[in-house]
């Protein structure tokens, strides 16, 4: 009795050399539906599942497999007696390979104004129950859902046979990828029902780098990207020159991007180690620059520039005169890439949806050993519905802008976080301090400018009245905090004593 080989594929790519191989080492090829017609028309002879089933296919192509006598011959144990003499009694072939890739759901609900129908009719059902069948059955049957195996499988049986191992090897290939797709359906369905945090949660990912190392050189690393593409990402910039990412640079660059988003005027940002160190707004961008870049120019060095604007030449003149690391950015004008592609090293990276705003869907995780927090993205700021001056004097305008402008970046620092600011330039963050007072200071005293006049922001409330008088000291003019500590009036109290304008935001910006 010849073996059997099942043969139903939506990427037809490569399968009819493979069936063609199939036959010299001696299968019988079953198939269906499309698979089948291209068969048969490259002059493979294939048989129908219909006349092994003794039933049509049916309901528009919906049942084709669904049958005893298909998953019967799968899982079928050869080496179990009770088993092969059930086959016998109901003249029913054991199938020996099975190759499926299943419908393009994927793919299908990628395009634009997919509707609920054609989603649901792109969701295969046969596939995967054949898939899930064979690889149970693995000691017996070889089962094949990718592409890059066809070749492997066609070289063990030049040489005799199909080995155990990698049989075993095709059985996890199969529930790894039935598992993705069932996840990708799941996922889909949920966000059409509009929940938020489903009671089992899974995601969907495929890897897109194999990594020198992780953040040290001992750490093994891979960076994997969502299954649907998430405009305005780092996954989806373009690299146009230098070396390869690696797990430091996207992990700091996602931190620039990040903050970058919270700007619509032309902005750089700078950071080093995923901190901000220069954070700067012009009329130009290459004036932006000059201003990040003059505010902590010892920092900045071997850091991450993002830009929300094209990279020009003037721009390009002064990056080139520093090491960065990486410049991400909508575009480069041509003498900007020749200016800047004289450095073999520096990763240029064309992002055009730079300033895309982060879906409503996706979510802020943190993976902590044993569990996984996941939460909505931080889309605040400042509400000037909620602000609330609570001393004497009033900020200016112009204090109040550079407040907001503070705490855009205070929100992208780790906590405790303070900021430093001044004609939307940052002069001095403090970030990452397990106390208030020594994120204040070190704010302050890290400004390589005069600080005199200059504004101040907190991520959460202040505890006691010691940040203002260290703010007093460093010549701060106006303090924008959220409020709602037990203590509030002392820092009230201190800010009138100086004439400091503070403001309440209502809001903290935890970062940890």
């Amino acid at each position: 009795m010849a073996k059997k080989a099942l043969i139903s594929v939506s990427d037809k790519t490569g399968i009819v050399e493979l069936a063609k191989n199939l036959i010299e080492f001696g299968y019988e090829i079953i198939s269906t539906g499309g698979t089948l017609k291209v068969l048969n028309q490259s002059g493979v002879k294939a048989v129908d599942i219909s006349s092994i089933t003794g039933f049509p296919e049916c309901l528009d192509g919906r049942v084709k497999t669904l049958h005893p006598k298909v998953h019967a011959g799968l899982l079928a144990m050869r080496d179990n007696a009770e088993h092969m003499d059930f086959l016998k009694s109901m003249n029913i072939d054991p199938i020996d390979i099975v190759v499926v890739n299943l419908y393009p759901f994927k793919e299908t609900v990628k395009k634009p104004n997919i509707d609920l129908q054609t989603a649901i009719e792109n969701i295969d059902i046969g596939g995967p129950t054949m898939l899930r069948s064979a690889a149970k059955n693995y000691q017996d049957v070889a089962v094949i859902v990718d592409l890059a195996d066809y070749a492997k499988v066609l070289e063990e049986l030049k040489n005799g046979g199909i080995t155990k191992e990698t049989k075993f090897y095709l059985m996890y290939k199969v529930y790894q990828h039935t598992s993705y797709y069932d996840t990708l359906i799941a996922n889909y369905l949920r966000k059409k029902l509009g929940i938020e945090f489903p009671e089992q949660f899974t995601m969907a990912y495929d890897k897109a780098q194999d990594m020198r190392y992780g953040e040290n050189p001992h750490q093994n690393a891979v960076f994997y990207k969502e299954a649907f593409d998430i405009t305005g990402s780092l996954a989806v910039a373009e690299q146009l020159h230098g070396k390869e990412l690696s797990y430091n640079n996207i992990n700091d660059t996602n931190g620039a991007l990040d903050l970058l988003r919270e700007f619509s005027e032309p902005t750089i940002v700078a950071v080093k180690h995923a901190n901000p160190c220069g954070v700067a707004t012009a009329e130009s961008i290459s004036e932006a620059f000059r201003k990040a870049n003059a505010a902590d120019p010892t920092s900045i060095f071997g850091g991450i520039v993002a830009s929300n604007r094209t990279i020009d030449k003037e721009t390009a003149e002064q990056i080139h005169q520093i090491f960065i690391e990486i410049v991400v950015a909508p575009d480069f004008t041509d003498e900007a890439l020749d200016i800047l592609k004289q450095k073999a090293n520096i990763r240029l990276l064309k992002l055009p949806t730079i300033m895309n705003t982060v879906p409503a869907d996706c979510y802020d995780m943190k993976k902590v050993l044993g569990g996984l927090l996941v939460q909505e993205f931080d889309r605040k700021v400042v509400d000037l519905d909620k602000c609330q001056v609570v001393t004497k004097l009033k900020p200016t305008q112009e204090q109040m802008d550079d407040m907001i402008f503070a705490m855009k970046v205070v929100k992208h620092t780790k906590s405790n976080a303070i900021v430093v600011a001044k004609d939307k330039t940052i002069l001095g963050i403090g970030g990452g301090q397990v106390n208030r007072i020594r994120a204040t200071k070190q704010a302050i005293e890290h400004s390589l400018t005069d600080t005199k006049g200059a504004v101040l922001a907190s991520d959460a409330f202040f505890p006691f009245d010691d940040c203002v008088e260290a703010a007093n000291a460093g010549g701060i003019s106006a303090i924008l905090q959220p409020g709602g500590s037990v203590r509030d009036q002392l820092s009230i109290d201190a800010c009138d004593k100086f004439g400091i304008a503070m403001v309440f935001s209502g809001d903290r910006h935890f970062k940890h």
